[in-house]
């Protein structure tokens, strides 16, 4: 598949972080010749906070994930790539307790304690046969990088996606390192993933899952693609505790602020890979709403816009199209008044207070479209709500990559 022109020029260089080894191997759940199960060692202690989709029609995946995470520690993680396991019944809940029991056994844990997530077609039970061997070949697998790790979890993603951050807790520096997968289905209803964070940092479990939600609400719950959320939709935070600093157990904890940065700064990061990956998608676009009734107002109305295809495809053509931007802000269900409304592209306002701006050179906003990351900006008139919402435009390719997506 055509690697997306938005991807970054190379996978960053992501610190080791003590406590995680990553292993890969070959479960072959489908047709290919590539590893499509990834294997990650956690040390014991380790916390684990976590957030999962809202689609109604969830995989066994996600509903054990859910139970694992209310006890508040991991020992491992599973992620297979290519069978997502979802709308399987019994059979597919068959196969995530085996894996679960095989990886508990081995490193004489509570099955609870290993998180599973599984990627790819709908409706297909996860073979238990492969899904044995392919356990069973990944605990015995040499380690492996950050960049092995992130190719196998991937689906139709074009490229490898990875981010790290840090923090300063008392006289110790904790590491954050994350990988993530996603390219279509992809809406903010959590969002539509599978991503992964690591640390090393020291940190209560019910405060990792306090900061979490705080982070995905700033990043992961304002993206989209085509405003379709999955089945198998997780992220996951694991925390080994191995950087030595003084645990934090409340927000009132010296440095806890500064980890609640870092954790939203790599989330944010690693939901901007995956618009930029979005299936068929030539241009990142940024829309930011202020002046909105409230926060979650504004959220609401970016997305509105987010979501449009109308807008989405004037985009692709390079269309400063800014009557769809009023359309949608107008569909939102929020508050809104016409004659306060103002719209920009780029630096060019083209709109101000319900009308045209007069006279308004269309050039640099021609100028603008033309590039690779586009701003939209919305100004409601009315509050001081605000917010920033990510997506991609509409192209052919997307209709190419969806029609044939089982083959």
């Amino acid at each position: 598949m055509e690697r997306s022109p938005l991807a970054p020029a190379a996978f960053p260089a992501l610190p080791d972080i003590a406590g995680v080894t990553l292993r890969v191997a070959r479960a072959r759940y489908k047709e290919w010749d590539r590893c499509d199960l990834t294997y990650a060692e956690l040390a014991p202690g380790t916390a684990v906070a976590g957030v999962t989709t809202k689609n109604l029609c969830c995989s066994s995946e996600v509903e054990l994930c859910r139970e694992g995470i209310i006890g508040g520690r991991a020992r491992a993680l599973v992620v297979n790539a290519g069978n997502s396991n979802a709308f399987t019944g019994y059979r597919g809940r068959e196969a995530v307790e085996q894996i679960m029991g095989q990886v508990a056994a081995h490193l004489d844990c509570a099955p609870s304690e290993v998180f599973v997530s599984s990627t790819g077609v709908i409706g297909v039970p996860l073979p238990k046969d492969k899904a044995r061997a392919g356990v069973e070949a990944a605990l015995t697998a040499a380690p492996c990088s950050w960049e092995d790790a992130a190719l196998t979890i991937g689906t139709t993603d074009t490229f490898p996606k990875g981010a790290t951050s840090s923090a300063i807790i008392g006289d110790r520096k904790v590491s954050l390192s994350g990988i993530i997968k996603g390219s279509g289905m992809i809406a903010p209803d959590m969002a539509t993933m599978l991503g992964y964070i690591f640390t090393d940092a020291a940190i209560d479990p019910a405060l990792l899952q306090q900061m979490l939600t705080q982070a995905n609400g700033k990043s992961y719950s304002c993206i989209t693609v085509d405003g379709d959320t999955s089945t198998s939709d997780t992220v996951l935070v694991f925390a080994t505790g191995k950087a030595g600093n003084a645990p934090l157990v409340s927000r009132d904890s010296p440095g806890a602020d500064a980890f609640q940065a870092a954790l939203t700064d790599i989330c944010t990061q690693l939901a901007h890979l995956v618009v930029k990956d979005g299936e068929g998608a030539r241009k990142f676009i940024e829309i930011r709403v202020t002046g909105a009734a409230s926060d979650e107002s504004a959220r609401r109305i970016g997305l509105s816009i987010a979501n449009s295809p109308l807008v989405k495809t004037a985009i692709a053509g390079e269309d400063a199209n800014w009557g769809r931007v009023v359309m949608a802000v107008g569909k939102a269900g929020e508050p809104a008044d016409r004659d306060k409304l103002s719209i920009s592209f780029g630096a060019t306002q083209v709109a101000a207070n319900g009308y045209p701006v007069e006279g308004y050179d269309e050039a640099p906003v021609a100028a603008h479209l033309k590039g690779q990351n586009i701003a939209i900006g919305v100004d409601i008139g009315l509050g001081d709500g605000r917010a920033s919402v990510w997506t991609c435009d509409l192209t052919h390719g997307y209709i190419s990559i969806n029609a044939d997506y089982r083959s």
